[in-house]
């Protein structure tokens, strides 16, 4: 299914599993009420989306890590289409497990109270805003989501493919003055989100000056083309890597939206 936009449903579950619920990583690392909930509990839970996404989802004492597959889950919840999977991510689907029915519990308890605290940080409140720690996390959520989101468009979206195929390979460091970072890996015309830096050699460089401005940037209230004039985006290295990535950026947009 296509929109007017022509964002399609298929991308959106990639989207939603490796970006929003993936950013469930940061968000237990970074908010101390999120390990909270966990406690010191252990749980995997599975999505397996029919011609879609399949990824765990693994809890531990606090921490979450998400990982391809569903080989080792506790709790499996299969859909049958990507339309399903995006229908839960919005709330209007009860998803209904085929494996761990007995461990539903952490589903509607400890996974519903993540969520909700996740998505009170990606759709934050001008009140909640004003809160500087609150306006720090929140951001840095939001960039990870964002810098998972363009792996998934240039890998599953017809124009966000387009754009990838003229990408060579090569790592793009994507960050925010003094705040988080992320590299795009790119190799054979398919892209690959990494959130924690490693030693690799960086093609191109993409750097917002400050959260403020990522955050701008993020919502739709400056252009990126006038803050790279005013320097408040710093670019160096490969230009066709920065040109391209930059088009799939624009299509991340439509998709949070």
């Amino acid at each position: 299914m296509k929109n007017l936009h022509g964002t399609d449903q298929r991308t959106m579950a990639f989207i939603n599993l490796y970006g929003v619920l993936g950013t469930l990583e940061e968000l237990c690392t970074l908010d101390g009420r999120a390990r909270e909930i966990l406690g010191e509990k252990r749980m995997a839970v599975g999505f397996q989306v029919s011609n879609g996404p399949c990824a765990t989802l693994t809890f531990d004492h606090g921490t979450c890590a998400l990982s391809e597959g569903t080989d080792r889950c506790d709790i499996k919840l299969p859909f049958s289409t990507p339309e399903k999977f995006n229908g839960m991510i919005d709330g209007t689907v009860t998803p209904f497990p085929s494996k761990g029915l007995t461990k539903v519990r952490f589903l509607t308890k400890e996974f519903i109270a993540l969520t909700d605290l996740l998505t009170k940080y990606l759709r934050a409140s001008e009140a909640d805003l004003k809160d500087p720690a609150f306006f720090q996390t929140s951001t840095t959520l939001m960039f990870y989501t964002i810098a998972s989101a363009i792996s998934q468009i240039g890998n599953e979206d017809r124009i966000g493919k387009a754009s990838a195929s003229y990408i060579p390979d090569g790592v793009i460091l994507l960050s925010i003055q003094d705040g988080p970072a992320a590299l795009i890996e790119a190799k054979n015309h398919r892209l690959k989100t990494v959130k924690q830096l490693g030693t690799q050699p960086v093609s191109a460089r993409m750097e917002f000056g400050s959260m403020e401005i990522a955050r701008d940037l993020f919502e739709g209230r400056r252009n990126s083309l006038a803050c790279i004039g005013t320097g408040e985006i710093k670019m160096s290295g490969q230009v066709p890597m920065l040109d391209n990535m930059n088009r799939i950026l624009d299509r991340v947009g439509l998709y949070l939206a």
